[in-house]
């Protein structure tokens, strides 16, 4: 019953093939007669919004319901249900929203109820419904769209692009997201993630990112490199890591941590034998940049 609803397709330049004309004034009393019976439904229900008495409540509701009832015997019934947008929602919980099944009259459907439900469902940031007469409902998702796990509190959650958790049961098919850990980072994950994505080719590779302090992200880079960023200008050291990387391949070395914390320095431990004397961790091999606070 639920179909998804395609782009139109562009016009062709050819001219349609003529019809055969239909006879006119079956289709003029048929319209008549449709539009008789929606403007006596519209009054019914207008006029049941606006009563004050019990009485009148309930003459005008039994009046709309004799009108319903009487559309749906000219056929106005719900036949199909039009989806646009839905890429996760599950079509059952559409249906189970929208309370329609096939053959229920199509103007006894609550609009506003339905719209309402549907935003209840976990993947659906907003819907809007409307009714294509005589037998179509259409309705547009805007679904919630994935953008990292949010670990917090010894928990992982699936938030999307605004920091909201969505409360998704099964976190395994998100497993590729990035992780992002502390009390604080779902609300700045969004603004993190673009800036990763100005370096693509780096960010493939970072695993998880840790808000310290809600000052700054340390990086978790092929899952063993940790990165420092520092508070400010995390987007120009972070494009800085990235050119060093493409000229010196230095995340493909023995590297334990990257420290860029530090205005015009950038700090690299690594991987040492066990032998090796403490002053020969460190180095720092990078050119200077411009100066920042140091955090």
């Amino acid at each position: 019953m639920i179909r998804r609803t395609q782009a139109p397709k562009t016009p062709s330049s050819r001219l349609p093939p003529r019809r055969r004309r239909r006879p006119v004034m079956p289709m003029v009393r048929r319209a008549a007669r449709w539009s008789a019976l929606l403007a006596l439904a519209g009054l019914a229900y207008g006029g049941f919004a606006l009563s004050r008495s019990p009485a009148r409540d309930a003459l005008l509701a039994e009046t709309a319901d004799r009108v319903v009832a009487a559309t749906a015997s000219l056929g106005m019934v719900v036949e199909d249900v039009e989806v646009e947008g839905r890429e996760t929602t599950d079509a059952s919980m559409i249906m189970t929203a929208l309370a329609a099944r096939r053959g229920t009259p199509i103007l006894a459907i609550d609009l506003w109820r339905a719209k309402a439900e549907l935003e209840k469902l976990p993947w659906v940031r907003s819907a809007a419904i409307e009714r294509r007469l005589p037998r179509t409902l259409h309705v547009r998702l805007t679904e919630r769209r994935p953008l990292a796990l949010w670990q917090h509190a010894g928990k992982q959650h699936l938030i999307d692009w605004q920091g909201e958790v969505i409360p998704a049961a099964d976190l395994s098919r998100f497993a590729r997201l990035l992780l992002v850990v502390g009390d604080n980072a779902a609300t700045r994950a969004a603004a993190l993630v673009e800036m990763l994505g100005r370096e693509p080719a780096l960010a493939a590779r970072v695993t998880a990112a840790v808000r310290v302090d809600d000052r700054r992200w340390n990086l978790r880079i092929d899952d063993s490199i940790e990165v420092l960023l520092p508070e400010e200008n995390p987007d120009a050291a972070w494009a800085q890591l990235a050119a060093f990387e493409r000229r010196n391949n230095l995340l493909k070395r023995d590297v334990q941590r990257v420290d860029m914390r530090l205005p015009g320095r950038l700090v690299v431990r690594v991987n040492a034998p066990p032998s090796a004397s403490p002053a020969a961790k460190e180095a720092a091999p990078a050119k200077p940049r411009p100066s920042g606070k140091n955090t």
